[in-house]
């Protein structure tokens, strides 16, 4: 992205224009005012400040610029973004990122050509009759069919590939770039990846393709045609690790609910969908990955499982319920990053799919879904199960099965509640298995450390020079000054971490900034280092936040003293609380203009009487912040 893309962006969208897309604002006074998106409200407590290029919502306190907004609406990082609203500026990227978006932009314009044409053939074409026999007999309606461009791939070597030649001038590296032909080596050319199958498009969240699916239909999987499911290999546009069919479509649903249901097949997933089940995506029949965790808690904190789960996570396949109890405590001990707050397991009726009973039986769906069974008491149970336990060794070896996942637990309350319900069900007496817990040994084996597997750093790695006045220009400068005295000043940012909460920040480009510098800073001290061994630029910290610190290292000057850091920090910090007084000041004038415009004298006398508290706490600040020091900086220094 060229430098002060984020300034350039400002300058090119209002911030009541991206507001405005989701939010309906009417003006009051120098303020837009509406009902905010982001919870439920009945009387408008959610502002736009035009001459602040702000938004702020008094309900749930949040806030920031159009930057934010776009991060929370749609559950995005700041590169996403950033990405998104340039897109949406027209602000022109470096020639490398340039070309590499048109590039990709070209490879999705062939494989929607390939969309089009398998669809074409299963809905409008006598090669399709069979898959559209088999789609119609699964349940699936035309709708369905039709909303999600499910196609067929006839059984033929080149004819896709050579429609969209004709068609769509798709070259035969660009049909090889998208997955859609195998190379037949010895150069002799290529033949088309998919033959003889049911297509289902596969989209990321934003709804861009990025692969196809394809299923065999029934009695058709033979060595000619591969597996019975196989989707595109991996390429620039797709990776299976890190894509959940429908995803595109659950999201909101998820968001809503909270959680996410996670099934193993496309027909699963389409099934439920089709049957009003929104919040179900499908792992495409692989086990989960951290990328995929990290991809849900976008949107929810809670998931459950409806297929196959596997106790220890090692059957190939399967999801690894203790590998997902350990992620709930280990991403709850950190206060950044996502959050995963519970796993349960959704127990159908014995040898159904899923899609099965979301077609026949919904009211069973509906309540398998509301009342899962929780992941601890599931791996009790399969414990419990998987061991003779009228036998003293088959008892012995479920309470070593069972051990680590009472480690795991951390409440203990909660784990003296599994500890007694695990001594019941396997017959022996709650000491026994406190006992055994105390022994050194029985945790999981050295297999579930594997790369595939799920990790709490994991999920939160899945989690993307020139003239530095343009760069500056995207955060306000009391922004670039407490960032400056951060970087320079390692030591300080743990006497801060708590004081300077994200809200505080207004710019979208600052608020990322100081979360990469706080998640570095606590990696760091959990490996032992000193807070004032910090390194001033972590590594960790790339993109446009990383031009940033750079922009502002290049406006220090001389050496930093400690106290005058600490002075000019507390000064910042504080000129930003002002700014958000000045907000809530704004907002309770507009209130005030309301409610008398309205004759509601009490509503009025309660909001003047805010407003006189508003009024105090700002002449408050003043006074602390003085006429000097790093005030003068701020109110005088470029940005």
């Amino acid at each position: 992205m060229a430098s002060g893309s984020v300034a350039e962006i400002k300058s090119r969208l209002a911030v009541a224009d991206v507001v405005g897309e989701t939010v309906a604002l009417r003006k009051a006074g120098t303020t837009m005012k509406g009902l905010c998106p982001f919870h439920g409200e009945k009387t408008p407590s959610f502002i736009v400040t035009p001459g602040r290029e702000t938004w702020k919502c008094f309900g749930c306190g949040k806030g920031g610029d159009i930057f934010t907004f776009v991060m929370e609406r749609d559950a995005l990082s700041f590169g996403e973004a950033l990405t998104l609203l340039a897109a949406k500026a027209g602000v022109v990227i470096d020639d490398r990122s340039r070309a590499e978006d048109a590039r990709k932009a070209r490879l999705r314009e062939v494989l929607e050509g390939a969309v089009s044409f398998y669809h074409a053939i299963l809905t409008g074409h006598e090669l399709g009759r069979p898959a559209l026999d088999y789609l119609h007999s699964r349940g699936f309606t035309d709708a369905t069919i039709e909303a999600q461009r499910l196609g067929w791939a006839p059984d033929s070597w080149d004819a896709c590939s050579k429609a969209l030649a004709a068609k769509r001038g798709a070259t035969a590296a660009e049909l090889e770039a998208v997955g859609l032909t195998t190379d037949r080596g010895g150069g002799r050319g290529a033949y088309d990846r998919f033959r003889a199958r049911v297509i289902f498009p596969i989209r990321d969240a934003n709804g861009k393709v990025t692969g196809l699916g394809g299923r065999v239909l029934p009695g058709g999987d033979d060595a000619d045609h591969g597996p019975k499911y196989l989707n595109t290999a991996a390429t620039s546009l797709f990776d299976k690790s890190r894509t959940l069919y429908l995803i595109d479509k659950a999201k909101a649903a998820i968001r809503k609910s909270g959680t996410a249901v996670l099934v193993e097949g496309y027909t699963d997933a389409l099934m439920a969908h089709q049957s009003g089940f929104e919040n179900v995506v499908a792992s495409m029949g692989t086990a989960l990955t951290p990328a995929q965790v990290a991809l849900l808690l976008r949107y929810g904190s809670k998931i459950l499982l409806a297929y196959d789960v596997d106790a220890a996570g090692a059957k190939a396949g399967a999801f690894g319920a203790t590998e997902l109890l350990r992620l709930v405590a280990d991403l709850g001990r950190s206060e950044g990053g996502p959050s995963l707050v519970d796993v349960g397991i959704v127990q159908l009726p014995d040898g159904k799919d899923p899609d099965e009973v979301v077609r026949d039986q919904p009211d069973a769906w509906r309540a398998a879904v509301e009342r899962p069974v929780p992941v601890v008491e599931y791996l009790i149970e399969t414990h419990a199960a998987a061991h003779d336990l009228k036998d003293l060794g088959g008892r012995k070896r479920a309470v070593d099965a069972i051990k680590p996942v009472m480690r795991i637990l951390r409440d203990p309350v909660v784990r003296d509640g599994y500890l007694s319900a695990a001594a019941r069900r396997i017959g022996v007496d709650e000491s026994t298995i406190r006992e055994a817990m105390r022994q050194p040994g029985g945790d999981l084996p050295r297999e579930t450390t594997a790369e595939t597997k799920i990790s709490a750093d994991r999920v939160r790695a899945a989690d993307v020079d020139g003239d530095v006045a343009p760069i500056l220009a995207g955060v306000t400068p009391p922004e670039a000054e407490l960032l400056r005295l951060l970087l320079v000043a390692p030591g300080e940012r743990l006497r801060v971490r708590d004081t300077l909460s994200d809200d505080l920040l207004a710019s979208g480009l600052a608020r990322s900034l100081w979360r990469g510098l706080r998640d570095a800073m606590d990696t760091a001290i959990a490996a032992g280092t000193s807070p004032n061994a910090l390194e001033r630029l972590p590594a960790s910290i790339d993109g446009e936040e990383r031009r940033l610190a750079q922009a502002l290292l290049t406006r220090e000057s001389g050496q930093v003293i400690d106290d005058r850091a600490r002075k000019g920090i507390d000064q910042t910090l504080l000129r930003l609380e002002a700014d958000r007084l000045d907000e809530a000041m704004a907002w309770s004038r507009s209130e005030i203009a309301d409610a008398e415009r309205a004759s509601e004298r009490e509503r009025v006398r309660d909001l003047m009487e805010r407003e006189r508290d508003l009024t105090s706490r700002r002449k408050a600040l003043d006074r602390r912040l003085g006429d000097a020091g790093v005030l003068a900086i701020v109110k005088g220094g470029g940005a």
